[in-house]
């Protein structure tokens, strides 16, 4: 894809947007007992955790073992599995914050044992409730800009925003998701602000023709405030995306914050203040964190902050606001030691990461003092436009280890995006383009919507399960429903995207238990891996090709389906399934009485 859009964005991504006094940092011990336990085709490192800590660095021969397609390589728990690689040293550092990482640990060897393949013993009690199932995958959904709902033209022959109404619609109806966040509320394609004879005039009709189609939908707006409209900006030149969205700061401050509070005010009207204290959200701009999304200091984004919090907080007190909403959790440290100082409200937490689970700020708020809510308002798979890594079931597995990492420590883990109709970059060139989708084009189901799917299907009261073997990137997650439905997800993954299109010497054979089933209970097994569940390989098996015409959009909707493994089966009290797991795979083995 070479667009003048990408070409900008390639230069820029790098930038920070200015040198920032780092706030002060906790001294961190390293981490103690590291081991390290060879298996076929991987080392898996665990440690013991270090208070404090919001996450760890495993280094692998003196270097950072992250991937290159990864923001932040650092990880969330006290286990890595490192795949795809020889023998190596290995040792682990603690980190408080994105730029403070503690010394490193005493260093150990190790490497993969040379048999391909191993066995992984999973088991499941019925009996055992351990919590209410989280569901971070439900609060928040990414989309493209929402005035692409009301967009009339085509990508691939199909209708762009009617089908990006349909993918949001999707969003709610299958995987529960309640918000949607998105960018550029404020830019001037919805009209939202000019200046005539040197005076502030608003019209909020495009703003809410958008959200009149979120609210019709089921869904509500997590408002992200931004970016500059073009009569208020200082530099109305400094831009973002192929839709040239301004990212300057204001001219005006003052009337900044005047656009906010009219703005709420608005909604307060149209909406209730009700159904806004109880369901909306603003959050403060975009990434200001790198150049590309905010060209002025980081003073004047902690001003643009305090300004834009008092606005919200003077339409209602109960009203929520929060940031920093920064690219690979950065400036969290500050805008917590800022709102200290200042004294601005901070109603919960935002930021983003790709490519990894996400780290745990829980120990950060508590060294503040605040206890709020922690959103991830941007994950996925890869923070590259157009890399292929998501579109196949390499996607499924990630999601769904990021999703169990979350569940229960994070409010929101919210996938970026929705749809392939999408144009920051540039509009798709083929159906599968390396997409952020969890759908297609046409709305076809990729494998990593079909995991989520899957999730949601889980029962609310989550059960004991335990793994042991040769695990590698098996996991696993059950949960049963008040009718007596057992749900089990268990799959096979891997943070190497080298390995994205599978290693056979990472795939494993599941003995699968269940234990305290009452009575008779039918089987059914679905299973996502690079013969099932894969829209994009029934895609390659009728030639590929850049965009499906005519009939190739029915075969592709006929085959778009969440497969089943094997027929339907009968157990009665304990069940015993043995199966085999590719990496990437995921199987959902599901239990009606």
């Amino acid at each position: 894809m070479d667009t003048a859009a990408h070409r900008d964005w390639q230069d820029r991504i790098g930038q920070a947007s200015g040198g920032i006094t780092a706030a002060s940092r906790p001294d961190l011990e390293a981490p103690s007992g590291l081991r390290a336990v060879p298996g076929a085709g991987h080392v898996t490192l665990t440690w013991n955790p270090v208070p404090g800590a919001i996450g760890y660095l495993v280094h692998r021969d003196g270097a950072p073992a992250g991937q290159p397609d990864v923001d932040v390589p650092a990880v969330p728990s006290c286990r890595f599995v490192d795949t795809g690689h020889g023998a190596a040293a290995y040792s682990v550092a603690a980190v408080s914050a994105m730029d403070h990482m503690g010394p490193l640990s005493e260093e150990i060897r190790s490497a993969p044992l040379p048999s391909s393949g191993g066995s992984v013993s999973v088991h499941v009690d019925a009996r055992r409730v351990t919590r209410e199932l989280p569901r971070p995958w439900a609060y928040m959904v990414g989309s493209e800009h929402l005035s692409y709902l009301l967009n009339t033209g085509e990508s691939g022959g199909r209708p762009i925003g009617a089908e990006l109404t349909e993918a949001l619609r999707v969003m709610r109806d299958e995987l529960g998701v309640e918000t949607v966040r998105a960018h550029a509320i404020l830019c001037d394609d919805l009209g939202v602000y000019q200046e005539v004879d040197g005076r502030a005039v608003y019209d909020f009709s495009g703003v809410d023709e958008v959200y009149d189609k979120v609210t019709g939908l089921g869904l509500r707006p997590i408002v992200e405030l931004g970016y500059m409209p073009r009569d208020l900006a200082a530099d109305p030149s400094r831009t973002v995306f192929g839709y040239q969205a301004i990212v300057s700061p204001p001219k005006d401050f003052e009337a900044w914050g005047d656009l906010v509070r009219a703005l709420v005010e608005h909604l307060v009207d149209r909406y209730g203040i009700r159904e806004l204290v109880d369901h909306w959200a603003f959050e403060v701009w975009n990434e200001p964190n790198l150049a590309v999304f905010w060209s002025g200091t980081p003073e004047e984004y902690f001003l643009l902050y305090d300004v834009t919090a008092a606005a919200v907080k003077n339409v209602h007190p109960d009203l929520r606001v929060g940031g920093p909403a920064s690219a690979a959790n950065g400036w969290i440290e500050e805008l917590l030691a800022h709102v200290e100082e200042s004294g601005a409200a901070l109603d919960f937490l935002s930021t983003h990461t790709y490519g990894n689970a996400p780290l745990d700020w829980r120990p950060a708020l508590a060294r503040h003092g605040r206890d709020v809510p922690v959103w991830w308002t941007e994950w996925g798979p890869t923070p590259t436009h157009f890399h292929g890594v998501g579109d196949g079931p390499f996607g499924a597995a990630f999601v769904l280890h990021g999703m169990k990492s979350a569940a229960g420590r994070i409010a929101a883990l919210a996938h970026w995006v929705a749809s392939d109709h999408f144009e920051e970059l540039g509009r798709p060139p083929r159906l599968f383009h390396g997409g952020f989708g969890l759908l297609t084009v046409g709305n076809l189901r990729k494998p990593r919507f079909h995991a989520l799917a899957l999730a949601a299907r889980l029962g609310d009261a989550e059960l004991a399960a335990t793994l042991d073997g040769d695990m590698a990137g098996v996991e696993v997650w059950a949960a049963r429903h008040d009718d007596g439905r057992i749900g089990v997800l268990v799959w096979n993954g891997t943070l190497n995207h080298v390995q994205a299109g599978g290693a056979p010497e990472l795939a494993r054979t599941i003995s699968l238990t269940i234990d305290g089933l009452d009575g008779e209970h039918n089987v059914t097994h679905h299973r996502i891996d690079r013969d099932h569940s894969n829209v994009e390989a029934a895609w390659q098996s009728m030639g590929g090709g850049d965009w499906p015409v005519d009939e190739q959009w029915d075969k592709l909707r006929a085959a778009n389906t969440l497969d089943e493994l094997a027929p339907p089966a009968i157990v009665n009290g304990t069940a015993a399934l043995v199966f085999d797991l590719p990496m990437p795979g995921v199987s959902y083995i599901e239990m009606t009485p």
